[in-house]
């Protein structure tokens, strides 16, 4: 499948907060189901309603567990800094604070499920049950923050499991619907409408939005992230077997205009590609050669072992400035984390970060923008 540039961070705690993140929302959307089938008194002789019940309660104990394990190394990554004080109060985070906090108030919704369900004698059945059916609203809110938040919504495999737990949900909502409530019809109707209504919302908001080029920006990725790469170990993909990327465009500066913009500045870059081979035998080389008109040009090399579309970077170089003096600052490839890159880059006796978010790619052209300011500002 053919791709500009692509690079994936290998952090160890990187992949296991995207692992224990789908993990737990696999198993939110089988406690959910679950409750709701216990909720009708699901029984058969082949499976008393106990069964159902202890599955219930045992595959709630394993989403904190698994909740509690991906809270525990997002705070602990230093791919960026989240505070432990994010993860329980929403919306406080610098990284894309709507979504992060959304997961906040999911991991708050949990919490609350879990204590009242440890204090069910001292709070009563009556708070217990309220806050029980409040803590379904944890699924849906769940739902949004990983793909909101989530560097993968946009594969097939994450998006196929996505989809398999909403259409979980939907089928057993359906079916409570159904089942329940027998003398209140029009209440089943409008909980019915409201929920559609609500899957039409998120499945137009989740195409205009994650799944569009772009959202890594969107969505409240900061210009400069505080976390770094060594580089060791990350992978980089560009077409089908690697390549080069150059190109010109128009950018926001004035027509015409040739001067190196002041600091800090954000500039739209344009480019093609084209395959290239690595230094040494088994190696593949990405050049990423992209300009803003003759103000800006920037260029990436990223190189090391080949593997199955695209190179595991071993080395990495970066030069930036204008036209007549492309290699005014220079550095390297601090983090590669999906299609966002961050650099460090000094020359002219400043020092530099650099945020490229390539927001479309293909086979043959390459878009994205670039935000530079002084190390320090």
């Amino acid at each position: 499948m053919p791709s500009a540039a692509v690079a994936t961070a290998t952090s160890p705690l990187w992949f296991a907060t995207r692992a224990t993140g789908l993990i737990a929302l696999v198993l939110l959307t089988g406690t959910v189901v679950l409750g709701i089938v216990t909720s009708v008194r699901f029984a058969r002789p082949a499976w008393p309603r106990f069964v159902t019940v202890s599955l219930h309660r045992n595959l709630s104990l394993l989403t904190i567990t698994f909740t509690a394990l991906h809270v525990l190394t997002t705070v602990t990554d230093p791919f960026v800094s989240i505070s432990a004080v994010s993860v329980v109060v929403p919306f406080t985070s610098g990284y894309r604070r709507i979504w992060l906090g959304l997961g906040a108030v999911a991991f708050d919704l949990l919490l609350a499920v879990l204590v009242t369900s440890l204090l069910r004698t001292r709070v009563g059945p009556r708070g217990w049950r309220a806050v029980h059916w409040a803590g379904y609203a944890c699924w849906p809110v769940a739902l949004v923050h990983g793909l909101g938040t989530g560097t993968d919504g946009a594969a097939r495999w994450v998006l196929a499991v996505t989809a398999v737990c909403a259409l979980s949900v939907v089928s057993a909502g359906a079916w409570r619907l159904a089942a329940g409530w027998p003398a209140h019809a029009g209440l089943r109707v409008a909980a019915a409408a409201a929920a559609a209504a609500v899957a039409l919302v998120t499945a137009g908001w989740a195409w205009a939005g994650p799944l569009a080029p772009g959202w890594a920006r969107r969505a409240g990725t900061p210009a400069a992230l505080p976390g770094h790469s060594s580089g060791n170990g990350t992978t980089a993909s560009a077409g089908s077997a690697g390549g080069v990327i150059e190109g010109s465009g128009a950018g926001t500066l004035r027509s015409g205009a040739a001067a190196f913009p002041a600091l800090p500045f954000r500039a739209p870059l344009t480019g093609t590609v084209a395959s290239a081979p690595g230094p040494a035998h088994g190696d593949s080389t990405v050049t990423l050669a992209m300009a803003d008109g003759n103000a800006v040009r920037l260029k990436v090399v990223i190189s090391g072992p080949a593997v199955p579309g695209g190179v595991t970077m071993a080395a990495s170089s970066v030069t930036l400035g204008p036209a007549s003096a492309p290699a005014r600052y220079t550095g390297h490839v601090t983090v590669l984390a999906g299609s966002v890159m961050q650099a460090a880059v000094s020359g002219a006796g400043q020092r530099l970060f650099l945020a490229i978010d390539l927001t479309s790619q293909t086979s043959t052209a390459v878009t994205g923008t670039v935000t530079a300011q002084q190390a320090g500002g």
